[in-house]
């Protein structure tokens, strides 16, 4: 594909962070046919927020490890 045909195209998200992000920014598909309500949605977000999410962050990245301190 051309750089102007991939500025058009939906891409999914890279990352955990960017997934729970795009679910909480629009969830109306899972609202459908009451499957889901919004209160489990929301909950669900703030559960991956502060259970996955927030101790990733406070943690190196094994990357960094290996920039930092191999030698």
């Amino acid at each position: 594909m051309t750089a102007e045909e991939l500025a058009g195209t939906r891409k999914t998200p890279g990352s955990l962070e960017e997934a729970v992000a795009a679910l909480e920014k629009d969830h109306k598909f899972l609202l459908a046919g009451g499957v889901f309500t919004t209160d489990l949605i929301e909950a669900w977000v703030k559960w991956k927020k502060e259970r996955e999410l927030d101790p990733m962050h406070m943690r190196p990245h094994p990357y960094e490890f290996h920039l930092y301190y191999d030698s």
